[in-house]
């Protein structure tokens, strides 16, 4: 039983499903149910009494202070309910992302207490996959976790959005193991890497002596992808032949084998992804508005990596602990060298500052293994490839100060939130949509930038 409150109330919490916490106005807990010490791992005494932020954010300050959403501070500030993303650790110190309900409870005693439901979106081992670029803790990454985890609980088709380098196909695996298909296969193609020649072969299969050279029976993707989900990279590049195709069997779940004349069947969920606009070249006819509308039932944006810079740390470390198991290595990052990798622009995201890292830590093999502002070597054609992208895509180079000095991140900042009111006509939503933070946190930089 937890201490402070009397064996009645500590029934009552104990009754809500999911880990709940009571905390007191100076954000100590003062108890915790039974969901909360399973899902946890701890006895209610081992955390009763401490502040929130010391036990789940590892911090000696309350989460505001680092300028973090704090449910805390909105609840007792705004005397109303809140919910926010938040990431948490677990006890053994591992992030993991959670949605937090908080609320003002009376407190028998007098005063009132915050009664935080949490709502783990996934246990962080999940989050650590393929070299562990699904981590983050800013407003844009947990807001992306958060649809993602929702569109895995439909089995409706999935259109991702995102910038090479992003991960989108972890995304994909994302969804599809946190889904009812999750004991299904999982199967992934290129499309950009088809021709129309082959689309029909990869997609439903072959028989034999279908064509010529064909000495055997194919399964296609969709076949072997039975019971499972088929993830579609890079759908915009598919010709308007093949899109048609792929129209029917995902409208139908029906197809023949080439050379075939049975007709199968495959119960298949489509993940799609593009780093193209697909709408966009849906209004100018480049893709077939039926077929988007079959790909895009959920449509979730994934961040860049500039989008989410107070990430960068985290995931700098996660993939330098990688290249160091893996190479049998023990390199470093100094504060200069992780100064310089937060303020850089990252054109080729997160696969751009693996590579980064990869090429610092080769080259710090010889020395002490500290990677040092010099040893962060940037790829200056990745950054022409952003211009280029930027300027087909209608956005605006920001341009240096009057003085000639490099923009610092608030005035890019505030350029880009400029341009985006100015091209969205000023409907906040968009713009926060765009940005890939919610609109309360736009207000705030807004405010903060003197925009009201």
């Amino acid at each position: 039983m937890s201490s402070g409150i009397s064996s009645a109330f500590q029934a009552l919490i104990d009754a809500q499903e999911n880990p709940f916490v009571l905390i007191d106005e100076q954000y100590r807990v003062v108890a915790a149910n039974d969901a909360y010490q399973v899902a946890y791992g701890v006895d209610a005494s081992k955390v009763v009494g401490k502040h929130c932020y010391e036990i789940s954010h590892r911090h000696d300050s309350p989460c505001w202070q680092h300028g973090e959403e704090c449910p805390h501070r909105e609840v007792f500030e705004n005397n109303r309910p809140c919910q926010l993303l938040h990431t948490h650790f677990d006890s053994l110190g591992r992030a993991e992302h959670v949605q937090i309900k908080g609320h003002i409870i009376p407190n028998p005693d007098g005063g009132y207490l915050l009664g935080e439901s949490i709502f783990r979106l996934s246990p962080p081992q999940d989050l650590d996959c393929d070299e562990m670029r699904m981590i983050g803790r800013s407003p844009a990454f947990l807001h992306a976790i958060e649809q993602l985890t929702r569109a895995a609980d439909s089995n409706a088709n999935v259109l991702l959005f995102g910038e090479s380098g992003v991960g989108k196909e972890l995304a994909a695996h994302f969804v599809h193991h946190h889904s009812p298909r999750k004991k299904g296969p999982f199967m992934a193609v290129d499309c950009a890497s088809l021709t129309e020649t082959l689309f029909e072969s990869e997609f439903f299969g072959h028989e034999r002596g279908a064509f010529t050279g064909c000495v055997g029976r194919k399964r296609g993707l969709f076949e072997i992808a039975d019971g499972g989900t088929l993830f579609l990279d890079e759908v915009g590049e598919l010709s308007a032949a093949m899109q048609a195709k792929l129209l029917r069997v995902i409208e139908t779940g029906e197809f023949r084998r080439v050379g075939g004349r049975e007709t199968l069947h495959a119960d298949v969920r489509v993940i799609a992804a593009s780093n193209r606009h697909i709408r966009t070249m849906v209004e100018r006819g480049d893709f077939r508005e039926d077929l988007y509308y079959r790909v895009a039932c959920i449509h979730v944006d994934l961040p860049p990596l500039r989008a989410r810079r107070s990430d960068v740390p985290v995931l700098a470390e996660a993939l330098l602990t990688h290249i160091n198991q893996a190479n049998h290595m023990h390199c470093y990052l100094t504060g200069e060298a992780m100064e310089k990798l937060t303020n850089y622009d990252f054109p080729g995201n997160v696969r751009e500052l693996r590579n980064v890292l990869h090429r610092a830590a080769a080259m710090s093999r010889a020395g002490s293994g500290a990677i040092t502002a010099e040893g962060i070597v940037f790829d200056e054609a990745a950054s022409m490839v952003r211009n280029e992208r930027d300027r087909r895509n209608g956005a605006k180079i920001p341009e240096p100060a009057a003085d000639g000095q490099p923009l610092s991140i608030r005035e890019i900042e505030t350029r880009y939130m400029q341009e985006l009111l100015e091209r969205y006509g000023g409907q906040r939503r968009l713009v926060a949509q765009a940005m890939g933070i919610s609109e309360r946190t736009l207000y705030r930089k807004l405010r903060r930038n003197g925009r009201n």
